[in-house]
């Protein structure tokens, strides 16, 4: 039976403000991209998460983002530098790596978040920066990249496990970045098209952006955002369909491969 992933950046919340159903996101998911104190989160909120996700059997990772908590890490940083990234990523894989220790809960993988995400996507520059990060830290940790863009060549050149994602809430412009969330149809709330969506690029092994373009890319994991309304509604008809289709849910990041 062929696996695949099924991951929501969670653990969004700071202090007294919550983000997102994390407990109903955790019995739905298989793997769980976690914020790292930067865009979001802070050592509370990712001791419980990993706490919870540990007692859900739940793969872990770091979510790192650009630091901007007022903008949820989804604005731009001109003129950031390319030290100040790798920098800005080791800092926040370090402290995920502390966190997770103290709960005995072993990371799997890094995955960037927002603004950052959508920069390293674009510029081989910023991506190298992110995976020279994660190497530092920690080489056996998995880069979970966007197919066909710097953040795939980034691990390849590398030589860390590329995990390819896709997501079921998101459209891909031309060059397959996400749509920038200003534009219309950037984002897919309806449960019923995003399962239909990721069926169809599962099976046949190819994104489609909204030029009508094709990649054909092996698909690992599929992403749900956790902070979005729909999120618990949409994660759990995905799982539920793909598994109607013959599809097992499992974290690729916990296997030697998302194929079975």
């Amino acid at each position: 039976m062929i696996s695949l992933d099924l991951n929501a950046d969670l653990g969004e919340g700071f202090g007294p403000w919550a983000m997102g159903d994390d407990a109903a996101m955790l019995k739905i998911v298989s793997t769980a991209n976690i914020a790292c104190g930067a865009h979001a989160g802070d050592p509370q909120t990712m001791r419980a998460t990993l706490v919870a996700a540990r007692d859900h059997g739940v793969a872990v990772g770091a979510h790192p983002g650009y630091a901007d908590l007022a903008g949820f890490g989804r604005r731009p940083v001109p003129g950031i530098t390319v030290a100040e990234v790798e920098n800005l990523v080791a800092y926040q894989i370090g402290a995920f790596a502390g966190m997770a220790a103290l709960v005995g809960h072993r990371p799997t993988h890094v995955k960037t978040h927002g603004a950052l995400g959508n920069a390293c996507a674009d510029d081989d520059d910023l991506a190298l920066a992110v995976g020279r990060a994660i190497r530092a830290v920690d080489p056996s940790l998995a880069f979970m990249v966007m197919p066909g863009t710097a953040t795939a060549r980034a691990a390849e050149a590398l030589g860390l496990r590329p995990i390819n994602e896709i997501y079921a809430d998101r459209s891909y412009a031309p060059g397959f970045n996400l749509t920038p969330r200003s534009q219309p149809g950037a984002m897919i709330h309806d449960p019923e098209e995003a399962l239909a969506r990721i069926v169809e690029m599962v099976e046949s092994k190819q994104l489609t952006a909204t030029d009508g373009s094709h990649l054909a890319v092996e698909i690992d994991s599929i992403c749900v955002h956790g902070d979005s309304p729909h999120a618990v509604s949409m994660a759990r008809l995905l799982r539920e369909g793909l598994t109607a289709a013959g599809y097992a849910i499992r974290s690729s990041l916990c296997q030697g491969s998302s194929q079975g």
